[in-house]
């Protein structure tokens, strides 16, 4: 069996991380989730004014990506799945919260 694992693609603003991220897993076979969709609307709407997230916007919407490494890996059976992520460079302080979730800090 495979050995499971998340890849999380990390850049600024209009670096390519969703095209580089979408390449890799389809190269490597895994499912890809662009970070910035799973952001609540009221983060959307302040992105799309320009105006910066702070840390309680991010809040939210790390959770969500927590639920998509805790739900998306964990399957009936116990298996785990290759999953790929990519977020924005400027969030690495908030990538260990994240990678905790999955026993992957560090990395």
């Amino acid at each position: 069996m495979a050995a499971s694992g998340a890849l999380l693609v990390m850049g600024v603003s209009g670096s390519g991380k969703s095209t580089v991220g979408a390449l890799l897993a389809s190269q490597l076979g895994w499912k890809f989730y662009d970070a910035d969709d799973y952001h609540p609307e009221e983060n959307r709407m302040k992105m799309a004014k320009g105006i910066p997230l702070n840390d309680q916007d991010r809040i939210p919407w790390l959770c969500n990506l927590h639920d998509i490494l805790q739900r998306r890996h964990i399957q009936a059976n116990g298996l785990r799945e290759h999953q790929a992520i990519s977020k924005r460079a400027e969030y690495k302080a908030w990538s260990s919260e994240v990678m905790w979730a999955e026993g992957q800090e560090g990395r």
